[in-house]
């Protein structure tokens, strides 16, 4: 039996917009990912930080003599409503104290000027970047299959079109040049 190029284009196009339509999903959820963890220095994609800027009322014991009954006892009188977790002085002027949650308090024993740092969770962005992390095995299955979709989505689509737009035309020069600028930023 003769297989045609037109037999071979019409496959690749019921393939091609096939797996495009089921894959479309993952390749937004890894688009969307992929720019945010690009942006990681300006952009935290899993919590949100908020700063509240204090200026504590009392002198803080020293170093030694703070116990964890004065570090409760200095976030109710704060107002922080997260729980203590551990504390410990980064130098000897400087108190820092963990809160539940992964909130933090810090204070300038010299100053009396503190920060305290609210984390609250992102929703969607911390669960597209974990899925871009890659969270399990079942995940893997999943993704290598994506992956094996997108090197067959590549390959139908080059076959698609015929003639001076096509592979031997002017899709060919935009092919080469997009194997060649990612290959352009390794070698720099």
């Amino acid at each position: 039996m003769k297989f045609s190029s037109s037999a071979l284009r019409r496959w690749s196009r019921t393939l091609h917009r096939d797996l495009s339509y089921f894959f479309a999903g993952m390749v937004l959820i890894y688009a969307l990912s992929g720019i945010v963890m690009n942006h990681r220095d300006t952009f935290n994609p899993n919590y949100s930080v908020s700063r509240t800027e204090l200026v504590l009322a009392a002198p803080l014991p020293v170093k030694g003599a703070f116990s964890r009954a004065d570090a409760e006892a200095l976030l109710e009188r704060e107002g922080v409503e997260e729980a203590y977790v551990k504390h410990y002085f980064p130098d000897e002027q400087t108190l820092k104290i963990f809160l539940k949650g992964g909130s933090s308090f810090v204070a300038d024993l010299r100053s009396g000027e503190a920060v305290v740092e609210h984390l609250t969770r992102r929703p969607v962005w911390s669960a597209l970047t974990r899925l871009h992390y890659n969270p399990g095995s079942w995940w893997t299955v999943f993704a290598d299959i994506f992956g094996g979709g997108l090197i067959l989505i590549t390959l139908t689509g080059l076959v698609l079109v015929k003639g001076p737009k096509g592979l031997w035309g002017r899709g060919g020069v935009e092919l080469a040049a997009g194997i060649l600028i990612p290959l352009l930023f390794l070698l720099i």
